[in-house]
């Protein structure tokens, strides 16, 4: 094999292609028209929200870039980012299999996509739109004649009516499906749900942070109480000896007030912060029952096993449908596109290597093994148990003398 082949493994004229590969996307690259923003961080509420909802279904001109602005910052919550991952990755890390129409797999193209950064970059975004709504993704080859994979930044997409805006601020705008790359090099991929999964997980979020700084202010009270003085403060030289005593106290809050004043703490509540931390939790559970279906790994209090056990089944569950919308997304739009583009070829089909419950197997086994002869290269092969061959059971035998009942 020449070390041409050896680099194309798939038998396409790379020179050819790559030529014609530069000589279109010269012609659309919706990616480099993307003016790059510089966005102020405020601080996000319910109020927000139903704002940037609102801009989305505006009939003229409506934009998402606050929708999506508001996912970026949800997105720092810890336990979501961590529920959010944690699905993710977990249907990403599938081995991917390509068969031809005959149910044989092409080994060949199977290890090709394994293989290859784009296969990850493409799956990425796929299941991202799941979660965010849409994506749209554009295919471009570098001068090695590799594929790279760009996503439109979803602050400037219209999914509904399929057009991007370069400045999101702006209103001037490219109608991306009726471009003649729309299918080869432009892909985009859609949620069922109006707004994508993340929009369900907003108010918890946002609630959640409430909590959490209501609960912090109440432990800077608790625990380091503000100070009090009370001096003459129409006299400059008491002012400043009070303001300079306060200081060199400590960090804590302190406020100086007149002799003739009189302050008094509200008496609220009276709370440890139980209420925020109530609040807390629900959110917490709210947002894991949105991404794994079930509250795993976070309830210690009334956990136990077969508890997780019933989680880790449903989160399955939502993985395996995951994996379902990744083979309808790679059959019906990535593969012909890749075809097109000559990075694959003939007619292939996308999916997964079918797992084996070990588990559920061994019972099976352990079942039939009184009623049949097992093979025990099958046994090292499934569970990795070094079987030599059929233990002879020994019957013992008690011999009873005529004489004995005599």
């Amino acid at each position: 094999m020449s070390k041409e082949q050896k680099s194309n493994p798939i038998g396409y004229d790379t020179t050819a292609h790559l030529a014609n590969v530069k000589k279109v996307s010269k012609q659309s690259q919706i990616a480099q028209t993307i003016v790059k923003k510089a966005e102020a961080k405020i601080r996000q509420d319910i109020q927000s929200w139903k704002k940037a909802i609102q801009s989305t279904q505006l009939e003229d001109n409506p934009k998402w870039y606050l929708l999506h602005q508001l996912y970026d910052e949800i997105m720092l919550d810890a336990l979501l980012t961590s529920q959010y991952n944690n699905r993710q990755l977990k249907a990403m890390s599938e081995a991917v299999v390509l068969k031809k129409p005959n149910g044989d797999v092409d080994v060949e193209q199977t290890e090709l996509l394994n293989n290859a950064i784009f296969t990850n970059d493409i799956n990425r975004h796929i299941l991202d739109a799941k979660n965010k709504r849409h994506s749209l993704i554009e295919f471009s080859m570098d001068e090695d004649g590799k594929l790279k994979v760009d996503l439109i930044n979803r602050k400037n997409v219209d999914p509904i009516n399929g057009v991007v805006y370069p400045d999101y601020t702006e209103d001037k705008k490219i109608e991306y499906r009726d471009s003649a790359e729309y299918g080869t090099w432009l892909l985009e991929f859609e949620s069922d749900d109006d707004y994508g999964l993340l929009n369900k997980a907003v108010p918890h979020v946002l609630f959640k942070r409430f909590a959490q700084s209501c609960w912090s202010e109440l432990c800077e009270i608790y625990g380091i109480p503000p100070r009090v003085m009370k001096t003459n403060t129409q006299d400059p030289a008491s002012l400043g000896r009070a303001e300079q005593m306060m200081t060199d106290m400590g960090a804590a809050a302190w406020f100086i007030i007149d002799e003739a004043e009189t302050f008094e703490f509200a008496q609220g509540i009276s709370t440890k912060g139980e209420v925020y931390m109530e609040l807390i939790n629900l959110c917490n559970n709210e947002v894991s029952m949105l991404f794994s279906g079930a509250v795993i790994g976070q309830d210690t209090k009334n956990g136990n096993y077969s508890k997780e056990q019933s989680n880790q089944s449903m989160l399955q569950t939502l993985i395996d449908s995951d994996l379902q919308f990744l083979e309808k997304s790679w059959n019906s739009q990535v593969i012909p596109a890749l075809i097109q583009l000559g990075i694959l070829k003939g007619d292939l089909v996308y999916g997964y290597e079918q797992t084996e419950d070990l588990d559920q197997l061994w019972t099976m086994t352990k079942e039939a093994l009184p009623y049949f002869d097992i093979a025990p290269d099958w046994i090292k092969e499934k569970f990795g148990i070094e079987v030599e061959g059929k233990r002879e059971v020994q019957q013992n035998t008690l011999s009873l003398g005529a004489d004995f009942f005599g």
